[in-house]
């Protein structure tokens, strides 16, 4: 009768808590390298590859990948978008709710310049404490927000905010449709009145490069947004080709000579 009692028990409990409650959060992270080489992500690295998420362009390819998260308008994102279509080169905006309500001629601008728009979560919410429900809710709200600003877009890749994930969220992802993206090079540059001025942001990514970089940057950065051409320049001189996304998705399914990637 006892053990009956604590069988039931189980059942109800796992009845009226979710099962996410029990699976592990990580928050994303890597052992940073000095010798321009792809950092270690130790244990993340078998479960980003058991659901076909990325951090980094596994090739070797001096390929890089511009990713910028938006979770509001500081006002440096028209100049962001100025650089990079005079450089001609292809970013990733990872927009929130909140982003793509409040600024929707800035989102189209991005579509209309050839970038690419992903979901960085509607109410920028931590995946790992979702329920199933919750969790699609939040992608596919947002997701149709950026379709109400340009009905042809296919938003593809997610970004977890604050890059906290779990192999639940991760499969809930695949099983929506999205590909999770997260990166190989970042520092502190989301602070406002914290700037140290764009060397200080051209430093960090220069002293922190290598061949396949998914690089994070937030468009609220003065010092991001006036380090970027010099970025561009520099990295080009240094034989690297900036990328988009859907480039690296391609190379994960052909092969490079089909593809013709140098």
């Amino acid at each position: 009768m006892k053990n009956s009692y604590v069988i039931l028990l189980v059942i109800f409990c796992f009845s009226f808590f979710p099962l996410q409650a029990y699976a592990n959060s990580y928050g994303w992270g890597y052992k940073k390298t000095t010798d321009h080489t792809q950092p270690e992500v130790g244990k993340y690295k078998p479960i980003l590859e058991k659901y076909n998420s990325y951090y980094v362009d596994p090739s070797g390819d001096k390929h890089v990948y511009l990713t910028f998260d938006n979770g509001y308008e500081a006002g440096y994102t028209e100049q962001i978008l100025d650089v990079l279509k005079e450089k001609n080169a292809p970013a990733t905006f990872f927009l929130t709710g909140h982003y793509v309500e409040d600024q929707p001629e800035l989102t189209k601008r991005m579509l209309d310049d050839g970038h690419t728009i992903g979901n960085h979560s509607d109410g920028h919410r931590d995946f790992t404490k979702l329920s199933k429900q919750e969790f699609t809710e939040d992608l596919e709200v947002l997701t149709k927000k950026i379709k109400k600003v340009s009905e042809d877009t296919n938003v593809q890749y997610v970004r977890p905010p604050k890059g906290t994930f779990n192999e639940q969220s991760l499969q809930w992802a695949n099983e929506l449709g999205y590909t999770h993206i997260f990166w190989s090079l970042a520092f502190v540059d989301w602070n406002e009145g914290s700037e140290k001025g764009w060397k200080n942001a051209y430093d960090q990514v220069m002293e922190q490069i290598h061949p396949g970089a998914i690089i994070l940057m937030h468009t609220v950065s003065k010092d991001n947004a006036d380090a970027l051409s010099y970025l561009i320049d520099d990295l080009r001189k240094k034989g690297y080709k900036f990328k988009s996304l859907d480039d690296l998705m391609l190379k994960q399914l052909l092969p490079q000579s089909v593809l013709g990637f140098e």
